[in-house]
């Protein structure tokens, strides 16, 4: 939970990197947050795979888990697995060939955008662009504010 600096490759190829702490999100279907943990910004998003299906698993009942290629790992599938979860994880480059999905898993795999949609509000409509306090409880307090309004705002969006 220290603030350290943290490195990741866009979708582009391009590496950037920040100083302080990174938000991992799990999010439903409809981009309402189920669970969140924060962490050093030096985490890699797979270590956090396994602690983040089972605080979500706790709380909602679900089929699926989608997941991107960073988390394309044994013991994350072998996990989802063993929750009764059908993991359907697009494949790392690095381990080898790409895996294609059959038609069902490739349809159910576009709804990962719900997940990228969800941080890209959070990050310019519920201020997590700029965090601007120091000390894990206070930045994951903050941050917890914009998710408890995004999911108001989600649940909002799912009644009208």
């Amino acid at each position: 939970m220290v603030c350290d600096r943290g490195t990741k490759k866009d979708s582009r190829g391009y590496k950037y990197s920040w100083n302080g702490h990174k938000l991992h999100i799990d999010v439903d279907d409809n981009g309402i947050p189920i669970s969140a943990l924060l962490t050093s910004a030096s985490v890699h998003d797979s270590q956090v795979a396994i602690p983040l299906a089972k605080i979500s698993s706790g709380r909602v009942v679900s089929l699926y888990e989608v997941m991107d290629a960073a988390y394309d790992a044994d013991p994350i599938k072998a996990h989802s697995l063993s929750l009764n979860h059908i993991p359907i994880v697009d494949s790392n480059p690095r381990r080898g060939e790409k895996v294609t999905f059959d038609p069902a898993k490739s349809i159910r795999y576009n709804v990962r955008t719900s997940v990228e949609r969800a941080f890209s509000r959070l990050k310019s409509e519920f201020g997590a662009e700029m965090v601007r306090v120091k000390g894990a409880a206070k930045v994951f307090t903050h941050l917890m504010f914009g998710i408890l309004a995004l999911a108001a705002n989600q649940l909002l969006k799912l009644v009208r």
